[in-house]
């Protein structure tokens, strides 16, 4: 068996020749430059690892600059059965929000958006309307959209936000991560096996995403 060496002995040869062939800079060369800046406009909960509150920390690990907007403050997920307590943003208080970025020039940095779960078509559509307005300012700006509407057959969101993301959302896209029930719902096409799941792939990239 092999012995495993105490922390406190001195490496061999060659654990030395090996540590020293990687240059200390191999990490942070992979690391996004300090100009990767994600406005990310996700969901909140006070339980649970959702939206922003999983999302925020691992950007920031990866050496992104990570400006959360929080589109809704939830006591819990959606998929409790008790159901689940707490706020839902509208357009008008989002638009607030990136008024105010503007207004002290702090629209200019952001190279990514992130959208997830939106609880309301007002609050879509002023999504759309913010990404517009940093695609000014910023024509190489990518938009990673999850669009979170429900999983297992059923809706989670208010029923006229499909449509929005179906016209309006997934054209804007550079990448789409929907689930099976997501995609159905974006391409309005049953998927039962393999190549139902390329078809719809193949659907949703000809609305513009180059990943889906």
């Amino acid at each position: 068996m092999k012995r495993m060496r105490n922390s406190a002995e001195p490496a061999s040869s060659e654990e030395s020749e090996a540590t020293s062939s990687i240059s200390p800079n191999t990490v942070a060369d992979s690391l996004p430059s300090k100009s990767q800046r994600v406005l990310s406009i996700q969901s909140h909960t006070v339980h649970g690892y959702v939206g922003n509150k999983c999302a925020v920390f691992p950007l920031q690990l990866l050496g992104f600059e990570v400006d959360p907007i929080n589109s809704v403050q939830f006591s819990n997920h959606t998929g409790y059965s008790a159901g689940w307590r707490g706020q839902v943003l509208e357009g008008e208080q989002l638009w607030a929000l990136v008024d105010g970025l503007k207004a002290n020039s702090l629209l200019t940095g952001y190279s990514h958006v992130l959208t997830g779960y939106i609880g309301s078509a007002s609050f879509l559509n002023t999504v759309l309307r913010a990404i517009h307005t940093l695609r000014r300012e910023n024509p190489s700006l990518t938009y990673f959209c999850d669009p979170v509407m429900g999983d297992h057959g059923k809706l989670y969101v208010p029923t006229e936000l499909v449509e929005i993301y179906r016209e309006q959302v997934v054209p804007l896209a550079a990448v789409l991560t929907p689930n099976q029930f997501e995609a159905e719902l974006l391409t309005e096409c049953p998927i039962r096996c393999d190549s139902d799941a390329s078809a719809a792939c193949r659907k949703l990239h000809a609305k513009g995403p180059h990943t889906v």
